[in-house]
């Protein structure tokens, strides 16, 4: 009987472990069938080595710049939920931000920024909310919540009672935080264990591809298929170590398209804005954080290498310092994607219903830490010397910085600190999510 016990009791471990086995089944898989083909002979090569960082203590500067970051979250965590509004005193959040002050949790207590007591008051308050949300068709998490009454809203914080949808790509992120919890802080299994109770994280799956949810025409939701290249694979790492089957979503090469920019074979999706009705954004973002969180794979390394190394070269051309991603800015429409590539032009600047923005293309914080985390180089530092004074003491680190006349985006957000706590977190320990170790 007791044994019987302690087998239910650790089951979750058997969930995990047996997530990992299938998640290294599928990258091995993937990596041995595509590498050739991706990257051999579509005939990219390196001239010289990835410079990649290697783990140091901080300096004094840069665990200045992490107490600057973790600031925000001390100003915008709402004590009776355990949420942090996804812009500074704005009472709204996502799943994906949520995920980010979840990373930017661990990475200051990696950090040493927080206490333990401090760090696991505001764990346990966090994720016992995130295992008692109102859910899309009782299944996942809605696209938008209230931080101070956990409603379901829009994205302009207005309660819809039956939500607007589920994203997957920002239930593949929160899942990576949920995943070295399980790992690296195992107190911490009961309350991960409540939430994917709580969740049906196989309802955004089909056939191996990630599906969204969103309002129907005719009323109601509809299914479609999320995600392009970077962002696809991106959320679906997290999603194979819990066992899921994801192969489609993880592959690279149905619809891998590379386009010659600055000099670069850069990795694009080829489906059609027009006829799947999602852009097809390259950005900095999620190949900076599946190096940060994940260590790459064999292919992710080298596109992430890639899509670094345009920016620097429309630096050497331009003078532009560049470091693009999407990010609020201060303005409408107040959140814009900057991009390598999208919609059929390089460096394009758009909203997220695809209208021109180029006006407000800027050079990104978040980004720039990114680069600098993972690659040693001349330009990396450059970056950082520009944007390291992009702060506000008392509220944390601004969005970025404007392209047409140098000017301040003082948008202040929970993704934009959470990345830069996470960013110096790697510098000092290296990949983020390793199994079996803290």
């Amino acid at each position: 009987m007791a044994f019987k016990q302690n087998l239910i009791k650790a089951r979750h471990h058997f969930v995990f472990i047996g997530g990992l086995v299938t998640a290294l089944v599928i990258a091995f898989t993937i990596e041995t069938r595509e590498y050739t083909q991706v990257l051999g002979n579509l005939s990219f090569t390196t001239e010289e080595p990835i410079p990649l960082r290697e783990s140091r203590i901080l300096t004094a500067e840069e665990f200045e710049w992490a107490k600057t970051a973790w600031r925000y979250f001390d100003n915008n965590v709402q004590p009776n939920t355990g949420l942090v509004n996804s812009v500074d005193g704005y009472p709204s959040t996502t799943m994906w931000d949520t995920a980010s002050y979840l990373m930017g949790l661990i990475g200051a207590e990696k950090l040493n920024i927080v206490s333990q007591a401090e760090f696991d008051l505001k764990m346990e308050k966090v994720l016992h909310t995130l295992a008692r949300l109102p859910l899309i068709e009782g299944k996942l998490p809605n696209k938008a919540y209230h931080t101070k009454t956990l409603e379901m809203v829009d994205y302009a914080n207005n309660p819809v009672a039956d939500g607007i949808g589920w994203s997957a790509i920002d239930i593949g992120r929160i899942l990576v935080p949920l995943n070295i919890l399980i790992w690296q802080y195992p107190n911490y299994n009961k309350h991960v264990n409540d939430i994917l109770n709580h969740w049906d994280v196989s309802a955004l799956i089909d056939k191996g591809y990630l599906y969204g949810s969103r309002p129907a025409k005719s009323g109601g939701l509809e299914l479609v298929q999320e995600g392009r290249i970077g962002y696809e694979e991106y959320a679906s790492k997290a999603l194979s170590l819990m066992g899921l089957d994801v192969f489609n979503a993880m592959k690279y090469i149905d619809y891998l398209e590379l386009i010659n920019i600055d000099g670069v074979d850069i990795p694009t999706d080829r489906r059609d804005p027009a006829k799947y009705h999602a852009h097809n954004y390259v950005v900095s973002e999620s190949y900076i954080l599946d190096s940060l969180e994940f260590g790459a794979d064999s292919i992710s390394e080298i596109f992430a290498y890639r899509v670094y190394k345009a920016q620097e070269n429309r630096y050497e051309r331009s003078g532009i310092l560049t470091a693009v991603s999407e990010d609020n800015v201060d303005v409408a429409p107040y959140f814009v994607y900057n991009t390598v590539f999208s919609d059929g032009k390089e460096w394009n600047a758009i909203s997220d219903t695809g209208e021109d923005a180029s006006h407000l293309k800027t050079l990104s914080t978040k980004a720039s830490f990114g680069w600098y985390a993972l690659y040693d180089t001349e330009y990396t530092s450059l970056l950082m010397g520009d944007v390291k004074s992009l702060y506000s003491a008392q509220k944390g680190w601004y969005s970025g910085r404007y392209e047409n006349d140098g000017s301040l985006n003082k948008a202040i957000t929970a993704n934009t600190n959470g990345i830069i706590l996470e960013s110096l977190a790697y510098v000092q320990n290296g990949t983020l999510l390793r199994v079996g170790a803290k």
